[in-house]
């Protein structure tokens, strides 16, 4: 089983990345108490060359784009993945500017045909406030999922439910003022855990579509 995280934060390695390793290893540690052999990948879209789309409406006939930059490389890594996992910040109420970016440079996925079609997804999304951005962000990726034909998996802890969605977010309550206290996503337990077991249900989906 090949596992795809893609981070469309414009900061590598930070608070939204952390969230997608979280996911990714738990759809690793799935893969394993199911004995299969897994491999997972995190790719940042900030450290890739990656052009907005030009439209040349080239891939009205075609499944591949005419641009040559690093997008190239992450199409092979998406037709080889069995599970891809987006994750990207709230700006203002829906994705970054990176993943809406590599969202468009993938129609030639769809315009001829769903070259993504029967794959597993999931969602995640980080967010400065609790209920203010995160799920616009969350159903801008569910939305893309949908369009290339996927699966999108959406995680539930056992017990009481948590979230409707995996959001981790800066929001640590309110001081004696009312002001926001903060604190860094990597703190939300409940975001982290969401994440972990949104990989977890993305693998055991995988393996049963396989």
């Amino acid at each position: 089983m090949k596992v795809l995280g893609i981070n469309g934060s414009h900061r590598a390695g930070k608070g939204t990345a952390a969230l997608l390793q979280a996911a990714l290893d738990g759809a690793a540690e799935q893969a394993s108490a199911l004995e299969v052999p897994v491999s997972c990948e995190l790719v940042e879209l900030s450290k890739l060359d990656i052009g907005f789309c030009v439209g040349c409406n080239r891939c009205l006939a075609q499944t591949s784009c005419t641009l040559e930059d690093d997008m190239n490389d992450l199409y092979e890594k998406l037709r080889d993945a069995d599970v891809v996992l987006l994750a990207s910040p709230d700006y203002f109420g829906t994705v970054s500017a990176r993943m809406k970016n590599f969202m468009d440079r993938t129609r030639p996925f769809h315009m001829v045909e769903n070259v993504l079609t029967g794959k597993v997804g999931g969602a995640m999304s980080t967010a400065g406030l609790n209920n203010c951005g995160g799920e616009g962000t969350l159903a801008a990726l569910d939305s893309w999922f949908a369009t290339q034909g996927m699966l999108s998996v959406h995680p539930r802890t056992a017990g009481a439910l948590l979230s409707g969605g995996v959001v981790a977010t800066g929001f640590a309550g309110l001081d004696e003022t009312g002001q926001p206290r903060w604190r860094s996503v990597k703190a939300d337990e409940i975001g982290f855990a969401l994440a972990r077991q949104l990989g977890r249900e993305a693998a055991c989906l995988a393996v049963r579509l396989a």
